[in-house]
């Protein structure tokens, strides 16, 4: 029969052997545990602790005892570590090109963009870092600790600052304390601790201060002589010796095995591999102008202003400007109105693109408190009387016990029954919960039996079957009916009476015999009641949610049904099973597996790094120092407000509350955001495409330029300005339905093909403007077919800001949304702007009404064309509404 530690209380029939996670280190060097006489004198200490002097200089020489410091970047770091981002390292260039051919307008614009995009970024992550200070917590405040003024003095009791502990402080812990430092127990009465910040173990877990085995067997954490910094006493009490402070605990090494800076996010990649493509078309594009005019044209080096300007026109200048204010205004938006922070702006993109979500069971998918179940009689069928007894034993043994806190599972107990039947007893005597009897006992005068007393025993089924007056294999038949209950994921407790003669002595555990056995009472973790919705939200958005755990699997599978969640028989991973596969083996079962129980945190980042291997963008929600590794490996890191101080710190987004619902307000902000940037991509870069393959071609059949410099850069900061008000649009509901992925092989199919398209459209207006001119070939001609190019590449990008950002939309989305009045401020400009007096400055003029009539000729086959290839795009396994968005 397994066995675990349930709560503070008592111990409860689990699914399997204690699910301790641990480091991999040896607690002790070598082989052996040290005693505790070797531990005080390794430490030259003692039971009566060290002097004051003694202390002073251990504090002098090896330093205070605080959790490991984070370095926050200043304003101006930030600044320029936003230089060294792809997109503005793109823009840079081009300003340098525009310096070095003295073209010092172009040169000035592209600069001021590159700092307003800096100090955007800059800005939010410093507000995101100030934020983020505001939260932390100490892991302790104060410690009692047992200190002498000198060696002959008596040993004194006071609270010192944490800060202040040093190895060899003697020191006494209480319920509720938190664990100052990494300590080893003197002495301990019913100790139990939480440690779920370290290991994951949800349960608390008994301690002591017996001599271990020399050889000890588990991981270190599992040592039950041993306590450590950020867990806290559970129940009953200790005095324990400092054997660690600072940076030598394990809290800390936690943190500087992790401190390896991260590797490159999903958005870093996406940029990167964007920003090739565009230094590739830089690159390629000015020399083609060259070539092409000196060959056909015998133009020199007068075109490479003109080169330069195409070069620029192909760019998307405000791409990190809009990049930033979309991904800054849904981070402030985020914290605002669910107060999620986002600490590293390209985090939000980051979190929109997650499409497998790795989480813990405690906290997330149950509250960490448990709820009565079922009460089943010895024949395994229901029976209220069970959970009565049940009842009384917790209620009596609370009042008389005198516990500090009432156990987690008599408070289910408790609120499962009827208080009123309780009252009807009289208590007489309790024996508390002790980890080493693993039982309770509580006598009570039952009703109408003068001179009677009635133990009612509850804890462990192995420990209360023991005492029980049952056949062995009716005891094996009852053992294997708690075996079923707790491998579905259940807490399982005994009950058993007896009846006694009254009587004026004290009531011990040695009373416990004879016992008449009644029932089992099971217990499961509540749902959290938010998280059944939020797991529905997210599987609509295509967001896969794998529990990794260090709880047992029946647990955790017994949570995942409950909300829900399938999970198959193949579909469930425990760590030993995990050690045996190879990391290719483990890519591959990674993808069909739901639950990974048992896990270590090793185990969990190898996990994480699995589910990369195989294509997929990680998301990992930790609360504990144990979760350290997986949230530096995954995609982003996500931790609640709440969390072990460096979990938050080591993570990309930092939740107000741990739960699932804020999780997905940050996927739906994420993949807004993303759209938006996404649907400026696709859209600026094929429309720009299209004008560089259309200027080549008119380049090589027109006898001047076929746009001045100026006007390539104006049509480009008019159509790159209109394009800003993406940062305010709200996209098609469509986009929250896959990750939100920049996938640069989808933009540059994407690109080219509608590129192609918009220089068909340019093309059309050439023969346009040779008709309505009869033949170009004067001064007049010139600027004629300037205007009417100008005006017709205005109209087309307005066009493509509508088409191919909307998609369908409602019906109820009637009212225009900003980039609708931008697309139509761009088509006002150029109709209005060549008879405009500033036309002649810019080297435009008027043109002629029949010009007007064939274009809105082309425009409506241009629209035509635009559907068509948007519906055969969207059919062909692209994005109707974002069409680089990688596929979920």
């Amino acid at each position: 029969m397994a066995e675990t530690t349930a709560a503070s209380g008592q111990d409860a029939e689990t699914p399997g052997p204690s699910a301790v996670c641990a480091y991999h280190e040896a607690a002790p060097p070598g082989p052996a545990a040290p005693t505790v006489l070797e531990v005080l004198r390794g430490l030259d200490s003692g039971p009566r602790g060290l002097t004051e002097a003694q202390a002073e200089e251990r504090l002098a020489r090896l330093g205070e005892n605080t959790a490991p410091a984070r370095h926050q970047a200043s304003w101006p770091q930030l600044f320029v570590r936003s230089l060294r981002d792809p997109f503005t390292a793109v823009l840079g260039c081009l300003g340098l090109v525009s310096a070095a051919v003295f073209a010092w307008g172009t040169a000035s614009v592209i600069l001021l963009l590159v700092v307003v995009s800096c100090v955007l970024r800059a800005s939010g992550e410093n507000r995101a870092d100030r934020s983020t200070a505001a939260l932390r917590e100490l892991v302790a405040t104060t410690a009692t600790v047992v200190r002498r003024n000198d060696v002959e003095a008596a040993s004194v009791t006071r609270e010192v600052p944490m800060a202040e502990l040093v190895p060899g402080d003697v020191i006494r812990l209480g319920p509720g304390d938190l664990v100052p430092a990494d300590v080893r127990l003197l002495r301990a009465g019913g100790l139990t601790v939480h440690q779920a910040a370290l290991t994951g173990e949800s349960a608390p877990v008994a301690k002591s201060a017996d001599e271990p085995p020399r050889v000890p067997s588990g991981g270190v954490f599992e040592q039950p002589q041993l306590c450590f910094q950020g867990s806290s006493v559970a129940s009953g009490s200790a005095t324990a010796v400092v054997i660690a402070t600072g940076a030598r605990t394990r809290f800390a090494a936690t943190h500087e095995r992790t401190a390896i800076p991260p590797g490159a996010s999903a958005f870093d990649r996406s940029v990167q591999g964007i920003s090739w493509i565009l230094i590739r078309f830089m690159l390629l594009t000015p020399p083609l102008v060259l070539m092409a005019n000196a060959a056909l044209r015998g133009r020199g080096l007068e075109t490479l202003p003109f080169a330069v300007a195409v070069a620029v026109g192909l760019t998307p200048e405000m791409l990190p400007v809009l990049v930033t204010l979309c991904l800054a205004r849904g981070a402030s938006l985020l914290a605002q109105a669910h107060g999620v922070i986002v600490k590293r702006l390209p985090a939000l993109h980051d979190v929109g693109a997650v499409d497998v979500l790795c989480l813990d069971k405690t906290g997330t998918l149950t509250q960490d408190r448990p709820v009565t179940d079922r009460a089943l009689g010895p024949d395994g069928k229901d029976d209220p009387e069970v959970l009565h007894w049940a009842a009384v034993n917790a209620w009596w043994t609370l009042q008389l016990a005198d516990l500090p806190e009432p156990d987690a599972l008599d408070e289910a107990i408790l609120d499962a029954a009827d208080e009123d039947e309780l009252m009807a007893y009289d208590g007489v005597a309790a024996v508390p919960f002790a980890p080493d009897r693993r039982l309770a006992i509580a006598v009570v005068r039952t009703p109408g039996r003068l001179g009677t007393h009635t133990l009612v025993v509850k804890g462990d089924v192995q420990a209360v079957l023991e005492r029980c007056v049952v056949a062995d294999d009716e005891r094996e038949r009852l053992r294997d009916l708690a075996t079923r209950h707790a491998d579905s994921g259940v807490r399982v407790l005994a009950v058993a009476t007896a009846e006694r003669s009254a009587r004026g002595r004290d009531y011990t555990t040695a009373d416990a015999r004879g016992l008449t056995f009644r029932g089992l009472v099971t217990l499961r973790d509540e749902l959290a009641p938010t998280a059944a919705d939020a797991l529905e939200v997210l599987t609509h958005r295509g967001v896969t949610v794998k529990v990794l755990t260090g709880d047992h699997p029946g647990t955790a599978v017994r949570a995942c049904l409950d909300l829900g969640i399938p999970v198959s028989e193949d579909a469930v991973l425990t760590a030993d099973r995990i050690d045996t596969l190879t990391d290719a083996e483990l890519t591959e079962a990674a993808g069909r597996t739901t639950v990974f129980a048992r896990c270590t945190p090793d185990h969990k980042a190898r996990i994480t790094r699995a589910l990369q291997r195989a294509g997929h963008t990680v998301g990992f929600l930790g609360d504990g120092v144990n979760d350290l590794p997986a949230l530096r490996a995954a995609d982003v890191g996500i931790a609640p407000r709440d969390a072990a101080d460096v979990a938050r710190e080591g993570a990309d987004v930092v939740l107000a509350e741990k739960g699932l619902t804020a999780v997905a307000h940050a996927v739906a902000a994420g993949r807004y955001a993303g759209g938006n940037i996404a649907t400026y991509l696709r859209i600026t870069l094929s429309s720009n495409l299209g004008n560089v393959l259309a200027m080549l071609s008119a380049g090589l059949l027109l006898p001047f330029l076929p746009m001045l410099p100026a006007q390539v850069l104006l049509q480009n900061l008019c159509f790159d300005a209109a394009q800003l008000t993406f940062a305010h649009d709200r996209p098609h509901p469509a986009v929250l339905h896959r990750p939100t992925v920049l996938n640069p092989r989808h933009l540059l199919r994407f690109i080219t093909g509608f590129g192609v398209l918009n220089a068909v459209a340019d093309l059309a207006t050439f023969g346009v403007l040779a008709l309505a001119l009869h033949g170009p070939g004067t001064g007049d001609d010139e600027a004629v077919f300037h205007s009417g190019w100008f005006t017709e590449n205005l109209l087309t990008q307005a066009l493509v800001m509508v088409l191919l950002r909307a998609g369908r939309r409602s019906a109820e989305h009637r009212r225009p949304s900003p980039v609708a009045w931008a697309a139509l401020a761009l088509a006002v400009i150029g109709l209005t702007l060549p008879p405009s007096p500033l036309g002649p400055i810019l080297g435009l003029t008027a043109l002629p009404a029949v010009y007007y009539l064939l274009l809105i000729a082309v425009l409506v086959l241009y629209t035509a064309g635009l559907l068509a290839a948007r519906t055969r795009y969207a059919s062909r396994g692209g994005s109707g509404h974002a069409p680089v968005l990688r596929p979920g």
